[in-house]
């Protein structure tokens, strides 16, 4: 979600001591030199832009040609280690013209001899927009023009053709004859074929809703109908008469899109619509094409979204059968947006089984199925979760996954056998490990740190064996040995009602364990994600607070994902309640440990974490009397469909669960100092939160400071200026209410 600084040095330091007895080292000067040492503080990350090409032979990557600046594709053999240049821009035009080509994307065709170029992108959600697209053969070195205005679009797998989306209906354009070809004519107002509405892009993680067939002959399709969904109108108020952008994103009890999957010929354009036979709403969050011919796999959720259904179709007939189905007594996962992982269920290319991720033994773990749809055996086991399918071997029956075993704060790389046995450690360096695998399962990236140890990037065989360094970061080692930094520390502690929580605590530079200081809780909290782990810390930001006298704590609280099953569902249909519980239960912790300051603690965060700090500061008055809310949600009830019911159940099965969890409902408890941050064009988190929030907290008489930041979208920033701005205004916010030399005053209770 955050793009990657590109490192800088800054000169401009002073020296002050770092503590008794310790060498001095160079601290931050300015506000603008600590957010600046993000850059260095995240080092260098290897190669960018990793694809796999050539079956997993080599990888290519993205750089800077050295002497022009100019973007350049190259490619690296980890057998050999040999680094080939395979694509610049330099010299060359846009076709049929002499303005220099310039690109915002590109894709890998499955042949590895051609690129496709996405340029002049103008974006539409998060994931998805509008571009032009181009053809690269890497053979005679030719571009040629595919498509312009298309939503998406893909080479065929055997490379002869693009298929793409354009004004809600598929096309195909043949790329020896330039031919275009339209292959649905159903699109209409709100009848749309290959992409997908605001709801399904943002919370089922995909912007292409449509797939090429592994044989080329047929792609599949989502066909959606908006028609019955509610408009949202958010502006950025520019101009004398302002514009109104108009978006339909259904909110809780709001009606969905319906949803159909369509596979269409290639050749001869016949469309077969494939009935899942579910009825009502429900949702198509996943398809597959299997190994087999003509088959492929459609997931269904109910609305609930605890109830998965797994149909195998035949796309000549549109005949189905069921496969499998799982149900839950809270919710089901088809994707992990915080793990990377696109997918819970995979169909290995050379295999008649699938896989799917499972926490029904209470931990996350790996199934193996045939396609009849029988259970041959579950392959991992243990009270740790898998987090990631990293790659497999169906030849060697083996796959490779990244999991919690050794501790829920790390990430390590195993294998296995499919049929459970041979589990192998395959990292070994303590940390957390980020996995780029070859599709054959030869070799991989292996991108890792810890608490003490910046970004290390090394390339590896699968059996174990370390090829080379591409990346020890040696600048960041030196950067640090003449420069303060407060590592971050990990505390455990237990709650009163027996669960076993982790957090992160950054102490102030210099630290005088005589001294009490100020806490800043800097959370998020949501349910599926993790915040605290054995990885090496880069925020300058967090840098900053430190040496601005305050000490910083992250919370794993429950809700959180990897500490199993129960530790993250507690929270079903009562979001807010474990979090904040957490959080004043992680204040009392630390209030007894002498260099805290128990009557100067604050809480922060931004989306969820905005939410978790209204709610908390709420129903905790007496332990947060500081805190800073970015893009809140103030009542689940204004969030989205998928998102919330997910977590909250439907709306009419659980209204008291919705009342009790909304800050603009829990408004009179408010009893400390909060800053209040949105932008008008956020579409994620709409802006009548904060609104409705803000007369809520009026109308109880209770008082709030508010920065509005109208052009931003989620997170509120929309460029520089406004991303400075905002962390000065928390900046001095923090300084006002919980670093002056009196413990911050609360308002009256009621």
């Amino acid at each position: 979600m955050q793009k990657t600084l590109r490192p800088y040095f800054v000169a401009l330091v002073i020296l002050l001591p770092y503590g008794v007895g310790a060498q001095e080292k160079q601290r931050f000067a300015s506000f603008d030199e600590a957010a600046q040492a993000s850059g260095i503080l995240s080092g260098r990350q290897g190669p960018r832009d990793v694809n796999w090409i050539e079956g997993g032979k080599r990888f290519s990557y993205t750089d800077r040609d050295a002497r022009t600046g100019a973007p350049v594709i190259r490619a690296y053999d980890p057998a050999t280690g040999r680094d080939t240049l395979l694509f610049a821009t330099a010299g060359l035009t846009f076709p049929g013209t002499t303005q220099p080509f310039s690109y915002d994307s590109f894709q890998w065709a499955q042949d590895s001899r051609h690129l496709v170029f996405q340029s002049n992108f103008q974006p539409i959600f998060r994931r998805s927009g509008i571009s032009d697209f181009y053809i690269y053969s890497l053979a005679d070195r030719s571009l040629q023009v595919a498509t312009k205005g298309a939503r998406t679009g893909e080479l065929s797998p055997n490379g002869a053709m693009l298929g793409f989306e354009r004004g809600g209906d598929m096309y195909v354009t043949t790329l020896s004859n330039h031919q275009e070809k339209r292959l649905t004519r159903d699109s209409a107002e709100h009848v749309f074929n290959g992409h997908f509405d605001w709801v399904y892009e943002e919370e089922f993680g995909m912007a292409q809703a449509w797939k090429w067939s592994p044989d080329s002959r047929y792609i599949a399709y989502w066909q959606l109908n908006d028609a019955a969904e509610p408009e949202v109108q958010i502006s950025d108020y520019s101009g004398l008469h302002q514009d109104w952008e108009q978006l339909r994103i259904p909110q809780v009890g709001d009606t969905n899109a319906t949803v159909r999957i369509g596979v269409v010929n290639v050749a001869s354009g016949q469309n077969t619509w494939l009935d899942t036979g579910e009825r009502g709403e429900f949702y198509i969050p996943r398809i597959y094409w299997t190994s087999r011919p003509d088959t492929i796999a459609v997931i269904t959720l109910n609305r609930p979204q605890n109830e998965m259904k797994l149909f195998f179709f035949d796309v000549r007939t549109g005949g189905r059968r069921q496969v499998m189905s799982e149900t839950s007594k809270t919710w089901l996962d088809v994707y992990d947006f915080y793990a990377g992982v696109d997918d819970m269920m995979t169909f290995p290319a050379d295999s008649h089984e699938f896989f799917w991720l499972s926490d029904r033994d209470g931990y996350q773990h790996l199934y193996r199925y045939d396609y009849s749809g029988k259970l041959v055996n579950q392959v991992t086991h243990g009270n740790w979760s898998v987090t990631r399918v990293e790659g497999s071997d169906a030849k060697g029956q083996t796959i490779y996954y990244t999991s919690t075993e050794a501790s829920p704060l790390q990430r390590q790389l195993y294998s296995i056998r499919f049929d459970g046995t041979g589990e192998r450690r395959v990292t070994t360096a303590e940390g957390t490990h980020r996995i780029n695998m070859a599709p054959t399962a030869t070799f991989f990236i292996d991108r890792y740190s810890s608490l003490k140890q910046p970004a290390q990037v090394e390339i590896w065989s699968t059996p174990g064996q370390k090829l080379r360094t591409l990346e020890d970061n040696a600048a960041t080692s030196r950067w640090l040995s003449t420069h303060a930094y407060s590592t971050p520390e990990i505390f455990s502690f237990t709650t009163a009602d027996g669960a076993r929580i982790d957090g992160s605590i950054v102490k102030p530079v210099p630290f005088d364990p005589n001294k009490r200081y100020p806490v800043l809780f800097d959370i998020y909290g949501g349910p599926g994600s993790q915040q605290v782990y054995d990885q090496f810390a880069p925020s300058g930001w967090t840098q900053w607070l430190a040496q601005e006298g305050y000490i910083i704590v992250g919370l794993n609280n429950r809700g959180t994902n990897n500490y199993g099953r129960d530790f993250m569902k507690v929270v079903y249909k009562q979001l807010g309640k474990y979090e904040a519980m957490d959080f004043a239960e992680a204040a009392r912790y630390l209030s007894k440990q002498s260099y805290v300051d128990p009557k100067r603690i604050a809480i922060m965060g931004t989306s969820y974490g905005g939410y978790s700090t209204v709610y908390t500061m709420e129903m905790y008055p007496e332990l947060f009397p500081v805190g800073v809310a970015n893009s809140a949600v103030g009542d689940w009830r204004l969030y989205d469909t998928i998102y919330t019911e997910r977590y909250m159940g439907l709306l009419g099965d659980n209204l008291k669960g919705y009342v009790e969890s909304a800050p603009i409902e829990q408004a009179p408890k408010m009893r400390g100092n909060l800053l209040v941050i949105h932008s008008m064009m956020d579409d994620n988190v709409h802006p009548q939160n904060t609104m409705q929030l803000l007369t809520a907290l009026t109308n109880a008489g209770r008082d709030a400071e508010v920065r509005i930041y109208p052009p931003g979208h989620h997170g509120a920033a929309y460029n520089g200026a406004s991303f400075r701005l905002i962390r000065q205004a928390t900046d001095a916010f923090l300084a006002r209410y919980l670093n002056a030399p009196n413990p911050p005053v609360l308002q009256g209770a009621k």
